[in-house]
């Protein structure tokens, strides 16, 4: 099993769904008198299992929960039928469930812990008002971890906290919230270790923590990340939570209560951190609440890793004698979670100091281990600017003196240094998730990223072959290391294409051209039938979608897309190569394109109901091809040169020399390459608009000048007498008055490009102030 599925494994998979069931009697017989209440038994903790590392530690205390009476349990029954059987106005609603509440005092936790009533219970906290809502909690406050830590209590106490969510945004109730809140939390940093290590108290305490941050408390970014999306951060595709702006999404919070639960929570169970470290349900993991807070995160996480310094020093926070600890707690599996996620919060000052002094010289050992490559990527995949020095402490015991050294070293040389030679030997261990971070950092910072493609390359080639292999088996990674004798590995047809292979391929394609030689040798070497094979494929086809569009020459991708010719219609009714052909035919030349459009033709009926048909047939004028392919093909060569003419004028200067070479689809900005897109996207758009048959009208045939005078505004209509840098036929008026209008109303926009406005053989020639649009 490859080490990418760690992610899947490693600790019991929780469920914290309950069904709705109201059958006390059944409910009873299946699970007895004794469990009605959701009290904890001795079970609980039979079943726990601690790591050899986990210190002695103060059992949890257990509860015996008392049974409802029968009265009570009538009552609510009753409450349950009306406000759940009957329309209610919203006042009337308010009011039922604000006095039935106040039949609770003193009865919470029976009340919160019976498996039916808890459901009544649920419903009633989301339709009370504030007030009354705050008053159940206070009134439970005390015994709010004991709720927090039952099956049913659980349920209920999330209720509670996400009815609290929707009126805090409320200035007038601020206040009696934040005195609510501070109540349940001075109450749960008493004995917060109970709670932490409880699987449904844990999910509460992060709940908890979402309200005082003011994050939506059903947000998965900080309950529990998924692995593809941790997969796509590190390597690229997605940026990291922590640089991202979600500022917009926060809602308002407590971040002052924040700080005081984490700070008291750690302090408190600073005696039981062993546990902590190893338990898989701890909510150490919460610290992604705290980016930002720099000050909080220096002191709380060297108590997580295990020091006893009460006060910690720039370049002493980590103490010398629990690295040792620090990399054997790494191997298992709860606390290699807890430290990705540190390494990813982590500012500046600690991270380099966790890099010298825990992992450096260690990286391929523990790459190389199940749990612990996890780590090792998140390290590289939060390296921090090459900026940064590295500062490496050494010991000269002789004198015992303490010699600082510092050295401006880029931590891409470190982690090159270390596993630059292991690629090979990664792969065959199944850890090609460290490659893709080594290779997706060096393209970060700009650096090593010819050094990773030549390795990754000799990493699947034997001897003296030919290039022609790399990318088949980087897409059947482990199909290729688990075969016996690779040099006489083949295509495996019908096999599963590699996730993180693929992914690799596609960070690879993002390099410049001069890197990645091989790789474009050997995609566009591929036999016809493998390449439709991969296209079909959702992950070959994301492969050959980011080959389309590198920055390889035109001439290079256009050989890949004549070997798809034939099967562009089968192509585009399927899912994933419905994007594949669209790819295909931006870098196609005019008589491709009409070899596309014309297949896409034949199955027209069949795309059209499929969920991309539609879109695509819109995007290649499908229909336009079908009723006038002459014009069709007019409209895409005039498109086609004003792309290339807009480039021209507005395009890199050093790509201006091989525009011959490539249409303009071709070409990728180093600097502004989404600015380019944009560009693109507003020519398609002016042109689709611009040049719309109308009755009596023709479009476009050509665009004969020499350089293309683009502004963001369309220009304004020109007598007999105008400029020969556009020949249009039968335009319509009021596209001309429009355009006139618009450009009017644009005169006081700011400019990215300054040009001369056509002349006119009845005006003088007028400057233009700063009236273009932004591209």
């Amino acid at each position: 099993m490859s080490g990418q599925d760690k992610y899947n494994q490693g600790g019991k998979q929780r469920s914290f769904g309950r069904k709705a069931s109201k059958k006390r009697a059944d409910f009873e017989q299946n699970h007895g008198p004794e469990n009605l209440s959701g009290g904890l038994t001795d079970e609980t903790f039979k079943n726990r299992n601690y790591s050899k590392h986990q210190g002695a530690s103060e059992p949890l205390t257990l509860f015996v929960s008392k049974q409802v009476d029968p009265e009570t349990a009538k009552y609510f029954s009753e409450i349950a039928n009306v406000i759940e059987g009957t329309d209610i106005d919203f006042e009337e609603r308010s009011a039922i469930c604000g006095n039935a509440l106040e039949e609770t005092r003193g009865k919470e936790v029976e009340l919160a812990t019976d498996y039916i009533i808890s459901h009544t219970l649920q419903t009633l906290l989301d339709g009370c008002s504030v007030d009354h809502l705050c008053g159940f909690l206070r009134s439970c406050s005390k015994e709010f971890p004991r709720i927090s830590m039952d099956r049913s209590g659980s349920h209920v106490a999330e209720t509670a906290l996400k009815s609290l969510a929707l009126h805090l945004q409320d200035n007038e109730t601020h206040s009696l919230i934040e005195e609510t809140l501070t109540t349940i939390c001075e109450v749960i940093v008493v004995n917060p270790i109970d709670v932490m290590c409880n699987c449904h108290g844990s999910h509460v305490l992060r709940s908890l923590l979402c309200l005082c941050k003011g994050v939506p408390l059903d947000s998965s970014e900080f309950h529990a990340t998924k692995s593809s999306t941790v997969l796509a951060e590190r390597l690229n595709f997605r940026p990291p939570q922590t640089d991202r702006n979600d500022s917009q999404h926060f809602l308002q919070g407590l971040p002052d209560l924040l700080k005081f639960l984490v700070s008291e929570m750690l302090n408190a169970a600073r005696k039981n951190i062993a546990t902590l470290q190893i338990d898989q349900y701890s909510s150490l993991t919460a610290l992604k609440l705290l980016v930002g807070h720099e000050e909080v995160l220096l002191h709380i996480i060297p108590i997580l890793l295990g020091c006893q310094k009460e006060n910690v020093v720039e370049g002493n926070l980590i103490e010398i004698a629990v690295v040792k600890n620090l990399m054997s707690l790494t191997k298992e599996t709860s606390f290699s979670h807890l430290m990705e996620v540190i390494l990813e919060v982590s500012p500046d000052t600690l991270y380099n100091e966790l890099f010298t002094k825990v992992f450096k010289n260690s990286l391929f050992e523990m790459s190389s281990h199940p749990c612990g490559n996890f780590v090792i990527q998140a390290l590289i995949s939060h390296a921090r600017s090459e900026s940064h020095l590295l500062r490496f402490m050494f010991i000269l015991d002789s004198l015992h003196n303490l010699c600082r050294l510092s050295y401006e070293l880029q931590i891409m040389d470190l982690i090159w240094e270390e596993l630059g030679t292991k690629f090979k030997d990664l792969l065959g261990m199944g850890r090609s998730g460290v490659i893709g971070s080594v290779i997706a950092t060096s393209q970060r910072f700009h650096t090593h990223e010819h050094k990773c493609c030549q390795a990754l390359a000799a990493a699947v080639s034997t001897g003296n072959e030919s290039s022609k292999s790399v990318v088949p088996r980087i897409l059947f990674l482990d199909n290729y290391f688990w075969h016996g004798d690779k040099s006489n590995w083949n295509w495996p047809n019908g096999a599963k294409m590699n996730v993180v292979g693929s992914l690799i391929l596609q960070s690879i394609f993002k390099l410049p051209s001069e890197f990645i030689q091989a790789y474009v040798t050997s995609i566009t070497s591929l036999e016809a039938d493998h390449l439709l094979e991969a296209s079909k494929d959702t992950r070959g086809a994301r492969v050959i979608e980011a080959f389309l569009s590198s920055n390889a020459s035109g001439k290079l991708k256009r050989k890949l897309v004549v070997k798809l010719r034939g099967h562009f219609g089968e192509l585009a009714v399927h899912p994933s190569g419905s994007f594949t052909v669209d790819k295909c035919f931006s870098v196609s030349n005019v008589s491709l394109r009409e070899v596309i459009a014309s297949e896409l033709l034949a199955v027209q009926t069949e795309l059209s109901k499929t969920k991309q048909g539609p879109f695509l047939m819109r995007k290649l004028d499908v229909d336009g091809y079908a009723k006038r392919p002459d014009q069709w093909k007019s409209r895409q060569e005039s498109k086609e040169s004003a792309y290339n003419d807009f480039f021209a004028a507005f395009g890199p200067k050093a790509s201006k020399s091989s525009r011959n070479d490539k249409f303009l689809s071709d070409f990728r900005s180093t600097s502004q390459p989404e600015t380019l897109k944009e560009m693109r996207k507003e020519i398609d758009t002016r042109l689709a608009s611009a040049l719309a048959p109308t009755s009596g009208s023709q479009f476009l045939a050509h665009v004969s000048s020499t350089k293309l005078g683009m502004s963001g505004h369309k220009r304004p209509p020109e007598t007999a007498g105008r400029s020969e840098k556009f020949t249009r036929h039968g335009m319509d008026d009021d596209v001309i008055k429009s355009k006139s209008n618009k450009q009017k109303k644009s005169k006081g926009d700011d400019d990215v490009h300054n040009e001369k406005p056509a002349k006119y053989s009845d005006k003088k020639e007028k400057k233009r102030k700063d009236g273009s649009s932004k591209l």
